[in-house]
């Protein structure tokens, strides 16, 4: 095989591994995916670009079709396909923003990262290599995170092996002392084995054992218990009285995951409930999109579907303290976290319903990227996930 033939083929082969590895769901591997960046600027052409960009996304994604056949109880097929378009934004980014000219392909590369991690596009912007900063530069905050983006920037000059051995010197000292992030004071993420029963049961023995378990992970009272999402269902007032009368007499105050619904839709929420009362401390900022968050209904005079409120609620006050939530989806894309850091806040709060991921390493990764996001930032961190 000839030379122009066979450096195309390795690029792809490489892009596919980098996004394999990098987004196995280990968060010490994450900056794997820093390769990304470096094989896109070795491209020889836009179209090479593009199939490199798709090979990577792909990989990354992998667990999408999967798991989007499991939630909807349909052929792995039609999970395929919503994988395939899934992927156009991020391929379609990096294709346009793509340059043979290495003088501005730094700059070609920063604007395809800021699209990525900003809506429109930052919609599907997962796997994106900045969430690599929390394990390369844990505790250096926005430091941390421009130097992030000067060492992506850096991947694609000529100066390349320089920055690429910095940027592994930090990875193995970082790996060397690695430590998990610290759980807030009074805090506790309770995980969930209930699989797709999580909020689509709604009877009452469902609500008994939910509290039984939060008064049992609660003992010795002024406790905070976190729960996973959907964890409550619907938010009717009748369960709003359910649970703020078994509190009573306890100094517990349970943050869980709910839904509100309206005549126009329903917000994914997160809400709190002690027995002094209860209320609603965060609307999702960006639902699952075509599953949940479905626009095109308004636009065709039809209600249904999940609010996406994108910049609102960035922070939630519970007590004296402020946490930045993370439901589920926006662990996966950049924006959500950074503009809750910009208030920062005491702890970072992620919670997510993964039961359609299973046989995947969709939860895995959600957790990593809250590990490594808090790790960047040094916040606590309360996790809390049912599968």
């Amino acid at each position: 095989m000839r030379r122009d033939q066979l450096e195309p083929m390795l690029l792809i082969i490489a892009a596919i591994v980098a996004g394999t590895i990098g987004w196995s769901g280990h968060v010490l591997l994450l900056p794997t995916a820093l390769a990304f960046p470096f094989l896109w600027a070795r491209a020889q052409t836009r179209a090479m670009a593009a199939l490199i960009s798709a090979g990577y996304f792909l990989a990354a994604s992998r667990g999408l079709a999967q798991g989007v056949a499991a939630f909807y109880a349909f052929d792995l097929w039609r999970g395929l396909v919503l994988w395939l378009c899934a992927s156009l934004s991020f391929v379609a980014v990096h294709a346009m923003l793509w340059t043979g000219n290495s003088g501005a392909r730094p700059f070609r590369y920063l604007m395809a990262a800021t699209l990525m991690a900003f809506p429109p596009f930052g919609v599907t912007g997962w796997a994106h290599p900045l969430m690599a900063a929390g394990v390369l530069f844990p505790g250096w905050g926005w430091w941390g995170f421009v130097a992030m983006t000067a060492g992506l920037m850096g991947l694609v000059t000529r100066m390349w092996p320089a920055v690429a051995i910095a940027l592994a010197g930090l990875w193995l000292w970082s790996a060397a002392f690695w430590t998990e992030p610290k759980l807030p004071e009074g805090w506790r993420g309770v995980d969930l084995e209930m699989g797709s029963t999580l909020g689509r049961d709604a009877s009452m023995q469902r609500h008994r054992d939910l509290i039984a378990t939060v008064k049992d992970r609660g003992a010795g009272g002024g406790v905070t218990i976190v729960l996973p999402e959907s964890a409550l269902g619907f938010f009717t007032p009748t369960v709003e009285r359910l649970w703020v009368k078994a509190l009573e007499g306890t100094e517990i105050t349970v943050v869980a995951g709910a839904t509100v619904v309206d005549a126009e839709g329903y917000d994914n929420v997160l809400v709190v409930v002690s027995a002094a009362g209860s209320g609603i401390l965060y609307r999702e900022r960006m639902p699952v999109p075509g599953s949940m968050w479905q626009p095109w209904r308004s636009w065709l005079g039809e209600t249904g579907g999940a609010r996406a409120h994108f910049f609102a609620n960035s922070t939630a006050a519970i007590g004296d303290h402020k946490v930045a939530p993370l439901i589920c989806y926006e662990q996966l894309v950049v924006w959500p976290i950074l503009q809750s850091m910009l208030s920062d806040p005491d702890y970072i709060v992620a919670i997510g319903n993964g039961w359609w991921t299973q046989g995947t390493s969709i939860v895995a990764i959600q957790q990593s990227t809250a590990t490594a996001w808090a790790k960047l930032f040094a916040k606590p961190l309360v996790l809390s996930f049912n599968t």
